[in-house]
């Protein structure tokens, strides 16, 4: 068996069931002044942008509702609308700064869809290039990241607030 050093996942799995409160809500909470430090990308009215901390792939965004709701049923049509807006705005910025080839974008609702926080919808929005599934993936069983999330929040935050105005209606 191979074993591939990655400290960073131990704060993640020490605290997997140990917290009540929802990583996303603490985030948006926090003062503005920590969003760096939470990789809290962008506030928007009714919801935000952030980084997810396990990403698929380098640029890995989520877009959250402000508010703690679980059900995509019960989100409104306001909220609904600027997380699209925010989504939109999302792929424009990762084409800006990173050149992905594609995305993959969507919602898991429900641990059987493969919700890993059920009770705080988020949208993912996944940069993806051709030949991004090599041989580390599909023979090592391991992904490899090419760059720091702090790395790509400095790249991106400065994207994401020139460009916020073209997008919210």
């Amino acid at each position: 068996m191979k074993h591939i050093f990655a400290p960073w996942r131990s704060a993640y799995v020490e605290s997997v069931g140990k917290s009540s409160e929802c990583f996303l809500c603490k985030a948006f909470n926090s003062s503005p002044e920590e969003d760096r430090k939470n990789l809290l990308l962008f506030r928007a009215k009714r919801a935000f942008v952030i980084f997810n901390l396990y990403p698929y792939n380098a640029g890995h965004l989520m877009i959250v509702p402000n508010e703690h709701i679980g059900d995509y049923e019960l989100l409104d049509s306001e909220t609904a609308l600027e997380m699209h807006r925010l989504l939109k705005l999302s792929i424009r910025a990762l084409r800006s700064c990173l050149s992905p080839h594609g995305f993959n974008v969507g919602y898991n609702l429900g641990r059987s869809a493969g919700a890993g926080l059920e009770s705080h919808i988020h949208l993912h929005c996944v940069p993806r290039w051709n030949g991004d599934t090599n041989f580390m993936t599909s023979i090592g069983k391991t992904k490899v990241i090419s760059q720091s999330l702090e790395d790509l929040y400095d790249r991106l935050k400065p994207i994401f607030d020139s460009m916020w105005d073209d997008f919210k209606g």
